[in-house]
């Protein structure tokens, strides 16, 4: 039996972890099949919608053949991810024949029926509802409430010992290369009460590191008319904090405020990672981009960072062969990574995307100079890379176990290092006595230019 498409490796950045499906559908049970594609917050809400499904009494199926149909949630971000989604949509009417569509690419309706016509219904994001009305028409539920439990943490497809954590839909910038506010709206923030609540609850479950994801982290709660403090989210991070679990920032934008955010990590409430999408140094690049154009300033919020938590983790991803780049601005760029010194760097050649309005700006970067670009990028941040883990050899750190293979082989990740966008730190022996999710002491002997190998201590 043919497994269902998932997000294949190392084409973008900002791709979620493979989707994991362990539990096994019961005799008879209706089931349905999940092809996850895109990024983590698309990931979080494949598990609310299989979640939704799983306490109706649905099963869910990792291949084709065992499902009575499949959902397959879609990525519109890059015309690469919306060519990626329509195969996955063509994969799936031919193995299985009844497939529903939602997610980021369900809000161009016309452009997937189009292409696919013979797809039984197409929603777009978080239409959690509507996903469902569509499953109950192709495959009536026919729950057994003697069996059909649902966990008190939902459905996860990621291991049972990390988990992404959404704190809200939507975004307020208007960068002229994105595309996502017309998708998935305005920043909308969920409740500080509610996130908390499910945190707690993924803790209580096992959890031993959760994930915070949105489109704009730092200005949660911003949105909301009545608060009790200017900033929410650092009231987030303060009560995350107090949870027994790793706490980890993605999408964090560099308003301000952030640095308020630094001493809790050096305090240990969280980890002193943060995720950044920085996008690029010059600042005419960045006015056409629609971003705030202040590097100078941003180093100098490094800086002071640095200054308040010496052990901080920096990443960002940035955009390469952007309209109008030239080669000393791109030089300006290579020359900021000098300085800024990133621990973590993933990189996007530009590609037109359907709506956006970076389509009609002049100048248009040739395809082959942004892959000359990208290749110096890559360059430039390995060495930098390979410098720093150099530097980490020697040194005592805490990691958390992902997976320990048949000869004994730990896969782990420092504090660091986010699951399957950064590196690992590797065991090669005497491993006999840990498992997955345990979070271990060793000393680091080995570097390499992106992982890191250690001895348990």
């Amino acid at each position: 039996m043919r497994a269902m498409s998932q997000n294949p490796p190392n084409l973008r950045p900002d791709l979620a972890p493979r989707a994991r499906f362990t539990d096994a559908p019961r005799e008879g049970q209706p089931t349905i099949g999940m092809v996850s594609l895109g990024c983590p917050k698309a990931l979080v809400d494949s598990e609310r919608i299989l979640t939704r499904l799983r306490a109706e009494g649905y099963g869910i199926s990792p291949d084709y053949a065992g499902a009575d149909a499949v959902i397959v949630n879609t990525c519109g971000f890059l015309d690469s991810a919306k060519a990626e989604s329509l195969e996955a949509i063509g994969e799936a009417l031919k193995e299985n024949g009844k497939v529903i569509v939602t997610g980021c690419l369900g809000a161009e309706p016309e452009f997937i029926t189009g292409v696919h016509p013979k797809v039984l219904a197409v929603t777009g994001p978080h239409q959690y509802e509507q996903v469902l009305d569509a499953v109950h028409g192709a495959v009536p539920p026919d729950p057994d409430p003697f069996i059909d439990l649902l966990p008190a943490s939902g459905v996860k497809l990621t291991p049972r010992h990390y988990s992404y954590l959404k704190i809200s839909e939507g975004c307020n910038h208007h960068c002229k290369f994105c595309i996502i506010p017309d998708m998935r709206g305005k920043l909308a923030s969920r409740p500080l009460k509610a996130v908390m609540r499910e945190a707690e609850k993924l803790v209580e479950s096992g959890v031993k590191e959760l994930l915070v994801i949105s489109q704009d982290t730092s200005a949660y709660g911003t949105d909301w008319k009545e608060r009790d403090s200017k900033f929410p989210f650092l009231d987030l991070a303060r009560e995350m904090g107090q949870l027994d679990a790793w706490v980890r920032m993605h999408y964090v934008y560099p308003y301000p405020h952030v640095t308020d955010l630094i001493p809790l990590m050096a305090e240990g409430g969280i980890l002193p990672y943060l995720d950044i999408p920085f996008q690029h140094a010059h600042p005419d690049t960045l006015k056409r981009m629609a971003r705030p154009a202040a590097a100078e300033k941003t180093l100098d919020r490094i800086a002071e960072w640095r200054g308040i938590c010496p052990d901080i983790t920096l990443r960002s991803t940035f955009i390469v062969g952007y309209p109008g780049e030239t080669e000393a601005e791109f030089q300006t760029l290579l020359d900021w990574m000098d300085e800024a010194q990133l621990d973590r760097v993933g990189c996007f050649q530009y590609e037109n995307v359907a709506g956006a309005r970076s389509n009609d700006l002049p100048d248009h970067v040739p395809d082959e100079v942004k892959q000359e670009r990208w290749e110096r990028f890559m360059e430039k941040a390995q060495a930098i890379s390979e410098a720093k883990l150099a530097a980490k050899v020697g040194q005592i750190m805490d990691v958390i176990v992902d997976d320990i293979d048949e000869d004994g082989i730990a896969t782990c990740r420092t504090k660091s290092d986010a699951p399957e966008i950064d590196g690992n730190l590797f065991i090669d022996e005497g491993t006999e006595g840990i498992s997955v999710g345990d979070i271990v002491t060793v000393e680091v002997d080995e570097a390499g230019e992106y992982d890191l190998w250690g001895q348990l201590r």
